[in-house]
């Protein structure tokens, strides 16, 4: 799948973006090198904005719907206070492996609680609410996830959701991921319940913010 923006701009975003962990260079070096979809890490950029966007709402409590290696996970919690929580949710063993191993390796890993198996059914089982909710997973199941996660959100809760512009295709949506991913940006666009920019963030991020 063909990146949006440039290459050269997005390594000159993540320059002139707060620096990371040395921990957090490991992992994204580890992803690139040895996993089968290494695009799905997060990124410093967008790492970044996920973990300002805890700090500005000061959330406690926060859901992340598709772990992979566990960077955004471990940007986020970085945020998150002492007692703070998060809940990530995972279906693939072999992100799970290198996700709980730098998990057991950072500070802030005794915040994150990861749960494997199918995301729908994991998140039928959580209770609210949840401060913050960013989900970057199984494209065909966004509608669905939105309509869960949306009901776990907080009164003025965040929900950020990854890949919207899926490389421009949702343009013109021919297959069935493009076509779920244009169902959730028209049904987010006409629901009443919330306020929403869609950024033009590496692949997209649809940013939500549930109504008081």
């Amino acid at each position: 799948m063909e990146p949006i923006v440039d290459p050269l701009l997005e390594k000159y975003a993540e320059e002139h973006s707060s620096e990371v962990s040395e921990l957090l260079d490991r992992l994204e070096r580890e992803t690139l090198a040895t996993m089968k979809s290494p695009q799905m890490l997060s990124g410093r950029a967008e790492g970044q904005f996920l973990r300002l966007l805890a700090k500005s709402i000061a959330a406690k409590r926060v859901l992340e719907v598709g772990t992979f290696t566990g960077y955004s996970a471990l940007m986020m919690a970085s945020a998150l206070p002492r007692d703070g929580e998060l809940v990530t949710l995972e279906i693939d063993p072999a992100a799970e492996t290198v996700a709980r191993r730098y998990f057991r390796e950072s500070e802030h890993g005794s915040k994150i609680r990861l749960l494997m198996g199918p995301a729908l059914e994991t998140l039928a089982t959580l209770a609210p609410p949840f401060d913050l909710a960013f989900v970057d997973a199984d494209k065909q199941a966004y509608p669905r996830y939105y309509d869960r996660v949306l009901e776990l959100l907080r009164p003025g809760g965040l929900l950020a959701v990854d890949n919207v512009l899926w490389s421009g295709r949702v343009l013109d949506p021919r297959d069935e991921e493009t076509r779920a991913i244009h169902e959730l940006n028209e049904r987010v666009r006409r629901d009443l319940r919330v306020e929403h920019v869609l950024l033009t963030v590496r692949d997209g991020v649809l940013l939500v913010r549930k109504r008081d």
